[in-house]
């Protein structure tokens, strides 16, 4: 199966609407979205906050790890065909177990979560996840949500406007930056499966070993430190479910890897 076949099959070309104004289709799963934010706009948010991002962190001191990090950016962007995008990485010099991508291809990386990375695959888990999101618009969807329950005119009307108009924090929870919670962001769970499904294809088709997914959620339960709510009670999966899912996935992603044009596996150690 060539790339264009793959791409097409995966739901990352022709995405197209599902009949309506404001009516979008997730890739890969086909999942119908209320979509009212104009792509350019999310674009254009997330290049101004990747700016304040660099302007407020610090940046990692570990070339080693910008150069690792660059590298399993660049392999899953190359099969995201996304080539509009302006693709770059950033390694924040913190303890936190985080990342998060941008609208327009802004990954952040927080030297936190390296450590239960352990190589190259387990980055790509967590990397091409955050990825997903992106590809699937699931911040604008939410601004999208909000803004319709709000009445259709406040949040997405001062968006089309002038983002300066948007309230920061509104923004910010969007689009998953808020959180102190680890790697996994606000979204719903929905969102948080959809954006596992996706990023599981992805990092396969980038050439690392997808079965390194389950087992990059099993270390990452393992390390999470203090209590956690109940699943239910959580906008995210539980990592023993994400786990599981995963694993039923795995035959399907494993095919995808087979095909994958320079497989690498679990690729370099991170920690050494």
């Amino acid at each position: 199966m060539d790339r264009r076949t793959w791409m097409t099959k995966a739901g990352f070309l022709g995405v197209g609407t599902c009949g309506c104004m404001g009516c979008k289709t997730a890739p890969l799963t086909g999942r119908r979205q209320l979509m009212l934010v104009p792509e350019e706009q999310e674009v254009t948010m997330g290049r101004q906050a990747f700016a304040d991002v660099v302007e407020t962190n610090a940046s990692s001191e570990e070339s080693r790890y910008q150069a690792i990090v660059q590298r399993v950016g660049l392999r899953i962007a190359g099969v995201s065909d996304r080539h509009d995008y302006e693709w770059e990485t950033r390694v924040v010099a913190s303890e936190e177990q985080n990342a998060y991508c941008l609208p327009g291809g802004k990954i952040v990386v927080y030297e936190g979560i390296l450590p239960t990375c352990e190589n190259e695959a387990g980055l790509a888990v967590v990397m091409s996840h955050e990825v997903a999101h992106v590809l699937a618009r699931h911040g604008g969807e939410r601004m999208s949500q909000q803004s319709a329950v709000n009445g259709a005119k406040t949040l997405v009307a001062y968006a089309m406007r002038n983002q300066e108009q948007v309230t920061t924090d509104a923004w910010m929870k969007a689009y998953g930056m808020a959180t102190t919670y680890g790697v996994i962001l606000p979204y719903s769970r929905k969102h948080e499966s959809e954006a596992d499904h996706i990023g599981l294809m992805l990092m396969a088709r980038a050439g690392y070993d997808p079965a390194e997914a389950p087992r990059f959620w099993t270390r990452f339960a393992a390390a999470s430190k203090g209590e956690k709510q109940p699943e239910f009670l959580s906008t995210h999966p539980a990592d023993q479910s994400r786990a599981s899912n995963l694993e039923q996935l795995l035959p399907e992603a494993l095919d995808i890897y087979r095909q994958a044009a320079n497989p690498i596996g679990t690729g370099e150690r991170l920690i050494v």
